[in-house]
């Protein structure tokens, strides 16, 4: 069995098509290409849900996108096990593996049953793809070169998701919604190629027996939560189910907590919340995930239901967020984080956002589009500055055996974090108007409008909870992925 003290050096090189590359790098190239199709498949998918809905004659439209969101709940708590266990190699391309064997699937479901099921089977892959990535890339990366690893991450999670609206619409409108499951298959096939060719086999000599207890409530836990934050905006936070899962799954939650604090080899290593600096970028992240995907979730709504964009150009527009976040996000990886900290990058960051969203609550039924659009490029420009310090510093005291543990907490804690942000925006938009159907009359428009001026400011609101938090990060405790100046 490989432990940890067998891991490749950081200047370790393969021979790649006859010329050599740093080890590093190819687990950057696999990771970037499993992230990039696993993050854009949740808002590709997310165009398509009209046409699916008429396609199959169903009202359980939705179920595609919660199935995949809550199969993603129940594996993420247990994938650093997993990884640790059976080896990062191998866990990772079986997660690739499922998740290219279900978007072909789903290419071909023919009822929404099918669809639903075979979603779900991608949500299994998707589970696993993020925490067991991340793992592998900040074993390859020394910690003095994390801040580069984490530019890395800002191509994926950033170009997918701002990507996602324009490709599904262009897709849905020109060529079929089956090819927005196909479009995965030929680049995963490639990914999954190059990492079993590739990657190295890791894994963690001291994993301990698999916590059955810590498996079943914390996957109960989350995945009840995720429903009732994604349910209670459209049935109401009033209505039987959406209370009764949000009990129960908070029951399941602190019953965790009790199990996992007791057992000497748990699913979920909390100790590692003991730890600083990581407790302090988990509860940053937790708040800028709420800020971040809720306004790429609210933004497409006002375009399209207010303004009458279709997805497509409603995606041009919000679009230019990720080309700010990947232009900042590299001149601070790259330049600012070694000589700055992570602490004041990311209060700046969080602080500037908060300013620039604050100005879309003053957006009209005439606001410029390019006038939107630049305020999208600056909002992300701003982002950049809080993502590569909060990933990099997040990691940056954690021993290289607990990699995978903390990942998957950081990737659970990101999961809630978004499900937070856009329930908590869809609930306000909700009590001002239909969250799936454009006003009518002038009074409707106006109310509308107000509803969805306040969901900015929530999104405000966010940004700002996360950059107080920011402040009490402490530069020190990440000091060791900081190259001496």
């Amino acid at each position: 069995m490989t432990s940890t003290t067998d891991a490749p050096p950081a200047d370790a090189q393969v021979v790649v098509l006859g010329r050599r590359l740093a080890y590093k790098h190819v687990v950057a190239i696999v990771y970037v290409v499993g992230l990039f199709l696993d993050v854009l498949d949740t808002t590709i998918v997310n165009v398509a849900i009209p046409t699916l809905g008429r396609e199959f004659r169903s009202d359980n439209a939705e179920w595609i996108v919660l199935g995949y969101t809550l199969s993603l709940a129940v594996l993420i708590p247990a994938s650093g096990w997993i990884g640790d266990r059976f080896g990062t190699k191998r866990t990772f391309l079986f997660a690739f593996g499922a998740f290219v064997a279900g978007s072909t699937l789903c290419a071909a479901a023919g009822s929404m049953a099918q669809l639903i099921a075979f979603r779900v089977l991608q949500g299994v892959g998707g589970g696993m793809l993020t925490p067991v990535g991340i793992a592998m890339l900040y074993r390859a990366f020394p910690p003095i070169e994390r801040a580069k690893a984490a530019t890395i991450l800002m191509i994926p999670t950033l170009i997918a998701p701002a990507s996602g609206p324009v490709l599904g619409g262009f897709l849905v409108s020109n060529v079929g919604w089956r090819w927005i499951f196909l479009i995965n298959v030929p680049l995963g096939l490639a990914g999954l190629a190059f990492g079993w060719r590739y990657l190295r086999e890791h894994r963690e000599p001291t994993t301990g027996p698999f916590d059955v207890p810590g498996f079943l409530l914390s996957g109960t836990a989350l995945a009840l939560v995720v429903f009732a934050l994604s349910e209670g905006p459209r049935s109401g936070w009033g209505s039987t189910l959406v209370i009764a899962s949000g009990v129960v799954g908070m029951m399941a939650g602190i019953a965790t907590v009790v199990v996992e604090r007791r057992r000497e080899h748990p699913l979920l290593a909390l100790r590692l919340f003991g730890n600083r600096l990581f407790r302090q970028c988990n509860i940053v992240s937790l708040f800028t995930q709420a800020s971040f995907i809720g306004l790429i979730f609210v933004m497409p709504l006002y375009l399209q239901q207010l303004r009458g964009l279709d997805a497509f150009h409603s995606g041009l527009v919000t679009f230019t967020q990720a080309i700010g976040v990947l232009v900042s996000s590299q001149f601070v990886g790259r330049k600012l984080y070694a000589r700055v900290g992570p602490r004041r990058l990311m209060v700046f960051g969080l602080a500037s956002a908060a300013l620039t969203i604050v100005s879309f609550t003053a957006v009209s039924l005439t606001t410029s589009l390019p006038l939107l659009a630049v305020m999208m490029l600056i909002r992300g420009g701003c982002m950049g500055f809080a993502f590569v310090p909060m990933q990099t510093a997040a990691y940056a005291s954690i021993a290289s055996a607990d990699n995978g543990r903390a990942s998957s907490l950081f990737s659970t804690q990101r999961q809630f974090g978004v499900s937070l942000g856009v329930a908590a925006i869809a609930s306000v938009i909700a009590s001002y108007t239909s969250l799936s159907r454009r006003p009518v009359g002038n009074a409707a428009f106006a109310q509308a409008l107000t509803g969805y001026r306040i969901a900015f400011g929530v999104a405000a609101a966010f940004a700002l909870t996360a950059a107080l938090a920011a402040w009490f990060i402490n530069d020190d405790d990440a000091a060791e992925t900081r190259s001496r100046r």
